[in-house]
């Protein structure tokens, strides 16, 4: 029987000398995908599907360059992209990639239905052996994410299995993947960017504890850490901490429970979360800095909307937090008052509780949870810390608040998290809400003529002055962190200029992994 390496015996294994080869690189920085490595299913959703290449793709500064495309077009009515391909691409099979390859990409990602989300796709088509048409169903501007996103894969070969040895274009070829415990990759010889400085590459799989154990072996160079140990890097690493638009918060529930029941069976609405006063309330009364220190060891920010600081991000929507008083004011007002003497609030007979839903494995969250929960008790409010699984959170999710992440490179997520097509659908507008002003404005910013004409539309769905998602409008959600990635990483290792983070599926932190290189002999 084989059984799996120790964190020590794969250290040992990690540091045996190779002798045609130079050192190996080893990360230990999770996200290993449970579906394997298929763009069309949703590898590389959040970028760098390291073994693919994708059209354009977003540099240090989220500026979109070509990656394969070396030209790229918009019809003047939004519809039509066309790109030219470079000629040099080829698979790490030895194949040339060709404007068939992408074009059998989109059609059947489309078709797939997966996280790519290609539904307004209407047809790509082959032009000529380098030249590609994508043609839409109607505008929709941020499809020019899905360009710097989708990892393109081979025509002639895709089929059963791909996920589990994928060929691509992109830097790097598959070796070996042993499922729950390493992925080996190699640079693939065919790449058309340039030298990579590593010979392999190890991504090593397991608890935080077993990457930080091989930290302190001294057999990784990059390991990803809680913000509880972020300071503790030993010797040899550093410390590193990436500014993110990771985010954390509560999804409220925004409809009143009327018995409805998704097609599923699961219920939907919350009596309590659907009054406006409690939503904003509880954005008036919690204290981000405190959660960022408490839950984060103060490696985060405080998130006031779902893209702080990025282009589409509306300042002007927040309201002032750590305000307690203006909070329980808000309460009052709207009738919500403690009249039995036990210091939550109460309206028609009706108690200011709720749950507070969170993966029970994920400290992080459960951390905010009970920080929110012990502030949100000052104001008179029953915020009940629960720990469950994830599906037993799907379960309950459009009933029951829940801590939830999100955090792209991509205003579409505005869209996907507040447009009323898209209430209970997955993971995206859990609390099924719907304001056709603010579903005006999305689709306003999705059909604009070019992405900076679009910024407006967004920021004024979350707040025009009158109405939006954010908290001045219909306080859809209250945001509470903004985390910084966090890592130890080897003392001998230059990683370059790097991105801000998204959400930190997949590996965000090796965005840039070809051009990264060692500094010490």
């Amino acid at each position: 029987m084989i059984r799996p390496l120790t964190p020590l015996a794969l250290a040992a294994s990690l540091l045996l000398p190779a002798p045609t080869e130079a050192r190996p690189l080893v990360l230990a920085i999770g996200g290993e995908p449970d579906g394997g490595f298929d763009p069309i299913m949703g590898w590389g959703h959040y970028g760098n599907p390291l073994f693919q290449s994708t059209l354009l793709r977003y540099d240090a500064e989220l500026t979109l360059v070509g990656d394969l495309a070396t030209d790229w077009t918009l019809s003047g009515d939004g519809r039509v992209w066309r790109l030219r391909l470079r000629g040099d691409a080829r698979f790490s099979d030895g194949t040339p990639l060709t404007a068939e390859d992408v074009a059998f990409t989109y059609n059947t990602a489309r078709a797939a239905g997966g996280l790519a989300d290609l539904t307004v796709l209407k047809e790509a088509r082959v032009l000529d052996e380098l030249t590609v048409e994508l043609e839409l169903t109607e505008p929709r501007i941020t499809f020019v994410s899905r360009l710097a996103t989708l990892g393109v894969v081979p025509a002639a070969t895709y089929g059963e299995g791909y996920a589990r040895q994928p060929v691509g274009s992109g830097p790097f070829q598959m070796v070996e993947w042993r499922e729950g415990e390493q992925l080996l990759v190699e640079p693939n010889p065919y790449w058309h960017g340039g030298e990579i400085a590593f010979e392999r590459v190890s991504f090593v799989f397991g608890s935080e504890e077993a990457g930080q154990a091989l930290a302190r072996t001294g057999a990784a160079d990059v390991v990803a850490v809680p913000p509880s140990m972020a300071d503790a890097a030993p010797s040899g690493l550093a410390v590193l901490h990436v500014e993110t638009v990771d985010n954390r918060g509560l999804a409220f529930p925004m409809l009143p429970d009327t018995g409805a029941t998704t097609d599923a069976g699961t219920p939907i609405g919350n009596d309590v979360t659907a009054d406006r006063a409690i939503r904003v309330a509880v954005n008036q009364a919690l204290d981000r800095e405190a959660l960022v220190a408490l839950a984060l060891n103060g490696h985060g920010r405080p998130a006031m909307g779902p893209a702080d600081g990025l282009p589409w991000d509306n300042p002007e929507a927040a309201i002032p937090g750590n305000d307690p008083t203006a909070a329980m004011a808000t309460l009052e007002a709207a009738g919500w008052r403690d009249t039995d003497g036990d210091d939550i609030r109460e309206k028609a007979g009706l108690r200011a509780a709720f749950r507070v839903l969170y993966p029970a494995s994920d400290s992080t969250r459960q951390a905010l949870a009970l920080g929110a929960s012990e502030q949100l008790r000052g104001i008179g409010i029953d915020a009940q810390p629960t720990g469950s699984s994830w599906d037993e959170i799907g379960a309950l999710m459009h009933s029951q608040v829940v801590v939830l992440g999100w955090g792209a490179h991509d205003p579409s997520e505005l869209f996907y998290l507040h447009h009323g097509d898209y209430a209970g659908v997955d993971y995206y507008n859990t609390g099924h809400y719907a304001n056709p002003a603010v579903d005006a404005r999305l689709e306003a910013a999705e059909a604009a003529s070019s992405f900076d004409a679009s910024l407006g539309e967004w920021k004024a769905a979350a707040w025009d002055g009158e109405t939006g998602f954010g908290p001045k409008g219909d306080a859809t959600w209250a945001w509470m962190v903004n985390l910084e990635h966090s890592y130890w990483v080897s003392d001998c290792l230059d990683l370059g200029p790097l991105q801000i983070h998204p959400h930190g599926h997949g590996f965000p932190i090796t965005h840039d992994l070809p051009s990264w290189r060692w500094t010490c002999e």
